[in-house]
């Protein structure tokens, strides 16, 4: 999917309630949250740009817990409005949240199970997610997140669709974003949605930002381990599968270390990362060849082998499916944002390890996820594709099985 591809609503849409206006949007803060992805909301919905063909909504800034808030940087706020304030909102942001193993205040909770009740339009932006999940409000639902924290999005609430490839998810009623950045673009969605292309293209022009961004998440993946699987006994079996990339293997082979028949192997994966093992393998190896492609001057033929790929064919149709592009596309649009004269070199190991240079410059590093997975289909476990109805919405399908 494209990260503005949206899975239409299979429930018909709350009517707002007498009492809550469609222009009134709410943001909720806690504190510990994180200045910047708290900012984005206050600049797109609090000021007033109407001179630029942007029509007005008004902020309201509510204070999810007792204050004062302190952010990130040492810095203190008071919300001027409590949570209280929500009941007149018709759309509650919720920009981040603290800490993805600690659980919201449950007033907070109450605040957004009501306004979603009373037919408001709930947003979740990077870990934001947490805090709409903990509320219920995801469940059965698609929905992303930071790709770093989507297999605990997945793990610890398995009944929300965790797809980790997209910058944003609009289910119609309840929206996710991923991290950061990611947050201005589902923000220029809501007034695209709200207001058409021209009100969304003007905002976009006064942020300085594109309107829209093309691709998804997994161009900013890196491949270390979670850490909360260190201490787990897969945890091994998952290292040397990605020191032998280069290796062609199967998950029956890593069953079979795991010394786990391969049903059982899948459901403790899965348990463990949120994430289905086949999926992750592919995923695995089209992050090796972008590293590759990166970093040397192998064929796409020679990439598709060290990868272990079974033939060119299956690369490129993985990595189109992932990044969105060919692999020699890939390469050439990587290569013209090095600086000129920058050569690169060839990798010391047909593998990437902890030591393998990072991505472009630009793009996000730290520690991945085991999970960076396509959204699964809830019942078959095969990988779902979208698919763009009359009426512009998407509408999510099985796709065709996947082989490394």
């Amino acid at each position: 999917m494209s990260h503005d591809s949206t899975a239409a609503p299979e429930a018909v849409a709350r009517k707002l309630s007498g009492r809550r206006r469609k222009e009134i949007v709410a943001v909720l803060l806690f504190s510990g949250g994180p200045i910047f992805e708290s900012s984005i909301p206050l600049s797109v919905f609090g000021i007033d740009r109407q001179d630029a063909g942007v029509p007005r909504y008004r902020l309201l800034v509510c204070g999810g817990e007792e204050g004062p808030l302190r952010t990130t940087g040492g810095l203190e706020l008071t919300a001027p409005q409590g949570l209280e304030a929500i009941s007149r909102a018709g759309t509650v942001v919720v920009p981040a949240w603290r800490s993805i193993t600690s659980p919201p205040p449950e007033e907070a909770l109450d605040a957004l199970r009501r306004a979603h009740e009373e037919g408001a339009r709930i947003v979740g932006l990077c870990t934001g997610a947490f805090v709409l999940a903990a509320a219920g409000l995801l469940d059965g639902r698609p929905a992303t997140t930071h790709w770093m924290y989507a297999p605990t999005l997945a793990k610890r609430y398995p009944s929300v669709h965790v797809d980790p490839r997209e910058l944003f998810v609009d289910d119609g009623d309840v929206l996710t974003s991923a991290g950061t950045a990611a947050g201005i673009d589902l923000c220029l969605h809501i007034v695209r949605t709200d207001h058409g292309n021209e009100a969304a293209g003007a905002l976009a022009r006064r942020l300085v930002v594109p309107p829209r961004r093309s691709g998804g998440q997994e161009r900013y993946l890196d491949r270390s381990l979670p850490e909360e699987i260190g201490a787990d006994p897969l945890a091994e079996v998952v290292a040397w599968a990605l020191e032998h990339l280069h290796e062609q293997f199967d998950v029956e082979t890593l069953a079979a270390r795991a010394y786990m028949s391969r049903r059982t192997f899948d459901r403790r994966f899965r348990s463990l990362t949120g994430s289905a093992p086949l999926q992750w393998l592919i995923t695995q190896r089209v992050l090796q060849a972008q590293r590759l492609l990166e970093t040397s001057d192998y064929s796409v033929d020679e990439v598709a082998g060290r990868c272990g790929f079974r033939s060119p064919v299956a690369l490129r149709g993985h990595f189109r499916r992932q990044l969105g592009s060919s692999p020699a596309a890939y390469r050439a649009a990587y290569r013209a944002r090095r600086p000129q004269g920058e050569r690169p070199g060839e990798p010391e190991a047909p593998m990437a390890t902890a030591g393998q240079p990072g991505p472009p410059p630009g793009l996000a590093t730290g520690p991945g996820p085991m999970g960076h997975m396509p959204l699964l289909h809830p019942d078959s476990g095969v990988p779902m594709q979208s698919r763009r109805t009359p009426a512009g919405a998407v509408s999510l399908l099985p796709g065709p099985r996947s082989g490394g």
